[in-house]
């Protein structure tokens, strides 16, 4: 199951507690909850590394956004880091087309598409590119700026409902699975 596999690969608190470098921050980091594997503490870690994993800017500073979060809510660190992984060079022009889209429909504006981005930089200097560029962030800026802090909130209840839903799944189905066990076992053949 993943979670003897995170039991495995995650430090135990005792590791954590004795390491020189996280014993500076005293007991900021030494909270439980952010390195326990329990069903809330990964929840909110989910929801954590969700929300950002929107966060503008590249992967450290959404790893810094997800740590800080996971020790303010006090959920599952490493947890909340890994997942802002999800936002990456593949994936970051959909999940920001689907931003764009929510934050149209949240303004009330029609459903035209992003405006197109003449990124052609042949003749054109590093001025007039940005000049470009900016004009066309200011076009769609507020569906954006409406879009992407509600798309971090919406993924984030999301992961952590169905984080939360997965995890008390799999403890019914393992005491079904002993109650199941225990039951066969409890009869004996003559």
């Amino acid at each position: 199951m993943l979670r003897k596999y995170l039991r495995r690969v995650l430090p135990s608190h005792q590791t954590v507690r004795d390491n020189r470098y996280i014993a500076r921050f005293g007991h900021r980091l030494q909270h439980h909850n952010l390195w326990h594997l329990h069903r809330r503490s990964v929840a909110g870690g989910v929801a954590v590394g969700l929300f950002s994993g929107l966060v503008p800017g590249s992967n450290p500073v959404q790893f810094t956004a997800g740590a800080l979060l996971a020790i303010g809510f006090k959920v599952n660190l490493p947890l909340s880091v890994l997942v802002t992984l999800y936002s990456n060079p593949f994936t970051i022009v959909p999940l920001y087309w689907l931003a764009f889209k929510l934050g149209q429909r949240v303004l009330l504006h029609n459903g035209s598409d992003l405006p197109a981005f003449d990124i052609a930089l042949e003749g054109r200097s590093y001025l007039e590119w940005l000049h470009a560029a900016l004009q066309w962030l200011g076009s769609v800026g507020k569906p954006l700026l409406v879009g992407v802090p509600l798309l971090a909130v919406l993924l984030a209840a999301a992961g952590y409902c169905i984080t939360d839903w997965t995890w008390r799944l799999g403890v019914k189905w393992q005491w079904l699975r002993r109650k199941r066990s225990r039951n066969h076992h409890g009869r004996a053949k003559p």
